[in-house]
């Protein structure tokens, strides 16, 4: 089997209620799609983050990728190792939008699954996380205040029946902490986490964090910026830390490790590189005794089916991953997922296990045209 063509899309979804973070506010999802045709007619799907530039770099590897053979995954990895070194974090992108649209071929070639061809399904459904915006409050509400913010939560866990919230910070560390006291009143079996995106100084990660160590976090997840910073607040509070921002890559994980700066670290196909690199971060952290969990940037179906399949096969995972996928106003599969009672069921069919919708993947491609990319 042999690659014939590519063909790559970048669309924009739109989500039912925006998404407030400590940086930015948005309403929607920008997403790069592809699709790789195999000579013998078979069709890889993959998905990444990022929009214009991703999809620039995936087009720009398309005469290299003609005749690849799409079982050829670790040599694809070392030919193309020096693009995230020139890229950053488009270049994980593109090479993980590849990599995933070759095991989509590979699943569909020999009839197995994405888990089954990555370790084997362990589980047949994955425990997700709500994240907590000022977003989820109805607008008649107003200011999300603690109370506010605390009433919308309960009513959000219960339409999705979560068993983990995730609290997205701000830079108003005192408003956070506040909000998230007042859910832990309101809530207090469930697993609770904090989110400021780095955006809290080291001084007030240190003094709030003791504050939220009543509460009984799951984590604090990036307080502060940098390895020096998180490993100051978790020697001086003692409270667990996990990270999406400084630990992104292999490279990080020995001088995290040194520091003592985290407990858990999020990975993301996306953001790594590939399901691979995700793998190999998993056996890392098994042999240090550091927690892993998914992070989510407003994964689309294919991508969604991914981390699914990546959580389902993977040990290593023992948290309610992240989505945001409750938040999609629509899809670009046939079959959109649901979350039931604060899980989402694991594909099964080859590959993936999803199916692509060609009218909606145009319909939000003509939309993309139209705004540009929804990130900064």
């Amino acid at each position: 089997m042999k690659i014939a063509d590519v063909t790559v899309w970048t669309v924009n979804v739109p989500y039912e209620s925006p998404f407030q973070t400590s940086f930015d506010r948005r309403t929607g999802t920008t997403r790069t799609v592809l699709r790789l045709t195999a000579d013998n007619g078979l069709e890889g799907w993959g998905e990444t983050f990022r929009g214009t530039p991703t999809r620039a770099i995936i087009e720009r590897c398309r005469d290299l990728l003609i005749g690849w053979n799409p079982y050829d995954i670790e040599k694809f990895r070392a030919q193309f190792d020096m693009t995230p070194f020139f890229y950053g974090y488009v270049g994980y992108a593109a090479l993980a939008g590849i990599e995933m649209a070759f095991y989509d071929l590979i699943g569909k070639e020999t009839g197995k699954s994405l888990a089954e061809l990555t370790g084997g399904m362990m589980r047949s459904e994955i425990d997700v996380t709500g994240v907590v915006t000022p977003g989820i409050v109805p607008p008649e509400k107003g200011f999300a205040g603690p109370e506010v913010l605390a009433d919308a939560a309960v009513a959000f866990r219960e339409r999705h029946g979560f068993s983990a919230l995730k609290v997205k910070g701000s830079h108003d560390p005192r408003l956070d902490v506040d909000r998230t006291i007042a859910i832990r009143e309101r809530l207090p079996k469930i697993q609770l986490r904090i989110d400021p995106n780095a955006v809290w100084s080291v001084t007030d990660s240190i003094s709030y964090g003791r504050e939220l160590l009543s509460v009984g976090l799951e984590y604090l997840e990036d307080p502060c910026k940098g390895l020096e910073g998180m490993a100051r607040v978790r020697e001086t509070v003692g409270i667990p830390l996990c990270t999406n921002m400084c630990v992104v890559r292999l490279e990080d994980f020995a001088p995290a490790m040194r520091l003592g700066a985290v407990d858990v670290i999020h990975g993301d196909v996306h953001k790594w590189g590939g399901i691979n690199a995700v793998k190999r971060l998993a056996a890392l952290c098994d042999a240090f005794g550091i927690g892993l969990n998914l992070h989510s940037g407003g994964e689309l179906g294919l991508s969604t089916a991914c981390h699914l399949q990546l959580a389902a096969s993977t040990p290593e995972i023992r948290h309610a991953i992240d989505t945001v996928y409750y938040l999609m106003a629509d899809d670009i599969i046939t079959k959109p997922f649901h979350i039931e009672q604060g899980r989402m069921q694991v594909p099964t069919g080859p590959g993936l296990g999803v199916t692509v919708d060609l009218e909606k993947l145009t319909h939000y491609a003509a939309l993309h045209a139209e705004q540009g990319d929804l990130v900064r």
